[in-house]
């Protein structure tokens, strides 16, 4: 039987999902990270250890069919390697906006409105980066989450794909980097930039040293990922126009499937390349994070459940767990907005969910001023999907149907880019 392998990459941990051609699961894993993957010098090591361990829960009668591998990462998350592929600094985590430092350069090498307008953008972080010096003096190569992870698996350092590359400059209209790009960044520190291609295409074939702890199958490929909410929307099977997936994770991200591509840096909102369609979307610091800073996950199942949808929250919040948002408002040094705190959890939390679901239609409605096929109706990935009661509340502000798929998880669709590599 030929299987096909999908490894997560999320801000809280590693999840790993093994299909069949059929989207069968076979097995399914799980890998929290140490510290919950905050900011730390020893990353590396705990993204290794995750992928490593996610695999290994693996049942070995199960590696052994499995034919590709895709891996998703974090959108934005960024680090510096030798030649060699060895991190030669602490990676810098997608919501991290020390970019901000760079903003007057960054606005004199880009276009207008352009998506690395931000102060959490690749280009942001390779610039502060660079001007930093942390690469040293010897050849360096940028690479986002989701290239380094491939390279443990591949062993070929500087791969990307033009979903992860996409905030970094990477004109997907031309697939090559921007004259701008270029120019802009050549200097005596300038890395390496990674090679660009489509997601899930195949790079090679597993590491022999890899294929033989795991006991892959030596033609095992390892493909080009994607970022993971991008593999959210892939896992939904969404494939009309006007429909859209919102992740509701750590964090709180839309993506409508579009005729129009859009793209507008004053609200954070981009376009990916999907085949001849594009996936207009956005990706706010509000969402699961944050209840979960209030809230066991016990709590939240409880309070929720004493919460009438129906009811609108009078509570007005900006639920951020640190100054800064990307998506409606794309401003760095926004401030968290959770003032009054009323005594009674209960209505608390309300104002909470209530509040990241304005958000999230916003988000949705802003992508339609600005010239995206109309939503017609919405899916939810994510823990969030899970709370029926948030559900009921996001579908009194989008007012459409709110639905969740058969499959949501992020690993699910990296499986499904991996199989479509060898079966399309």
């Amino acid at each position: 039987m030929n299987l096909y392998l999908g490894i997560d990459f999320g801000t809280t941990g590693a999840r790993s999902t093994v299909i069949d051609s059929q989207g069968t699961i076979h097995s399914e894993t799980e890998y929290t990270f140490a510290n919950n993957g905050q900011q730390q010098p020893e990353l590396p090591s705990v993204w290794q250890n995750a992928l490593w361990d996610s695999i290994e829960q693996i049942p070995p009668a199960i590696r052994n069919q499995v034919r590709a591998i895709a891996i998703d990462g974090t959108s934005s998350t960024v680090m510096l390697c030798n030649t060699d592929g060895i991190p030669v600094c602490e990676p810098i985590l997608y919501n991290d906006a020390r970019g901000a430092a760079v903003t007057e350069r960054l606005r004199a090498i880009a276009p207008d409105n352009h998506t690395v307008l931000s102060a959490t953008s690749s280009l942001a972080k390779l610039l502060w980066l660079q001007e930093g010096g942390h690469g040293g003096t010897a050849p360096t190569v940028f690479l986002h989450q989701a290239d380094w992870l491939g390279f443990l698996l591949h062993g070929k350092v500087g791969i990307s794909d033009y979903h992860n590359a996409l905030k970094l400059g990477f004109d997907v209209a031309t697939l090559c980097y921007p004259n701008w790009l270029i120019e802009g960044i050549a200097g005596a520190a300038t890395p390496e930039l990674p090679q660009v291609v489509a997601p899930g295409t195949p790079v090679g074939e597993v590491r022999a040293q890899v294929g033989d702890r795991f006991g892959f199958p030596r033609d095992c490929i390892i493909c080009a990922g994607t970022t993971d909410s991008i593999a959210a929307f892939l896992a939904s099977g969404v494939n009309l126009p006007g429909e859209a997936v919102t992740s509701l994770g750590s964090t709180l991200a839309v993506k409508l499937l579009s005729h129009t591509r859009v793209d507008d840096s004053r609200y954070g909102i981009y376009s990916h390349k999907l085949g001849d369609l594009w996936l207009v979307g956005g990706a706010s610091n509000t969402g699961g994070a944050v209840l979960r800073h209030f809230f066991t996950d016990v709590e939240l199942d409880n309070y929720s459940t004493q919460i009438d949808p129906a009811q609108e929250s009078l509570l007005d919040y900006y639920p951020l767990l640190k100054k800064g948002d990307r998506f409606p408002i794309n401003d760095p040094n926004l401030p968290p907005r959770l003032e009054p705190r009323p005594t009674d959890s209960v209505e608390f939390l309300h104002g909470l969910l209530e509040s990241i679901a304005r958000i999230e239609a916003r988000g949705y409605q802003l992508l339609q001023e600005l010239g995206a096929t109309p939503l017609t109706k919405v899916y939810t990935a994510g823990g969030g999907a899970k709370n029926a009661v948030w559900s009921a509340i996001r579908k009194r502000y989008l007012k459409v149907s709110v639905l969740t798929p058969i499959h949501t998880a992020a690993a699910y669709g990296a499986a499904l880019l991996a199989m479509r590599s060898l079966t399309d």
